[in-house]
């Protein structure tokens, strides 16, 4: 006997009835409600391979990913009522969030650099405000909390090493250092 293989339909080609966009905005309103800040991501081209890949690197950084069509997406930031102007929602489209401020922009700013044409932010929303392509770059540049407090550490010892080893320099030129009794 013969097995007939099933056709499964995604539901993304389907048209949608009026409560299923309603839950859709609804859930984007949960989302925005629960995230510090929110990044607008186009990612035309890309293989789901790749967004499964990065879908699953972003959840292990505390990054959640949704993708809902724009108009969808602009009803549920409409009822928002976020500062600025929206950024345009262009090409298939992606929305990161996360309760760090800077670890979706971070993310998506990672996998932009891995998928250059195939992944870029196209704005976002930081601190209840709309922020541009170029803002959102300029904060995802920010390194993570670990290595700030890296390099916070090095400054603070910086000067301690540098009066060491003055210290050492005196005492090596010291003529009390050279008559001294070595132990």
């Amino acid at each position: 006997m013969k097995q007939r293989s099933k056709i499964i339909v995604s539901t993304y080609t389907m048209a949608r009835t009026k409560a299923q966009k309603k839950e859709i905005v609804e859930k984007l309103g949960t989302i925005m409600n629960g995230a510090k800040s929110l990044v607008f991501v186009n990612v035309h081209g890309l293989k789901v391979g790749d967004a499964t890949a990065m879908r699953r690197e972003l959840t292990k950084n505390g990054v959640g990913f949704f993708v809902s069509k724009k108009t969808l997406t602009g009803l549920a930031l409409d009822a928002k009522k976020y500062m600025g102007t929206m950024p345009a929602l262009a090409g298939e489209f992606g929305l990161a969030y996360g309760t760090d401020l800077v670890a979706p922009a971070r993310g998506i700013y990672e996998f932009q650099k891995k998928f250059k044409d195939q992944v870029s932010i196209l704005g976002g929303v930081f601190e209840n405000r709309y922020m541009s392509r170029e803002e959102l770059l300029g904060i995802a540049s920010i390194p993570p909390l670990s290595t700030l407090h890296g390099m916070f550490v090095n400054i603070i010892n910086s000067p301690i090493q540098g009066l060491v080893v003055a210290l050492s320099e005196i005492a090596k030129k010291s003529p009390a250092a050279a008559s001294a009794p070595s132990a």
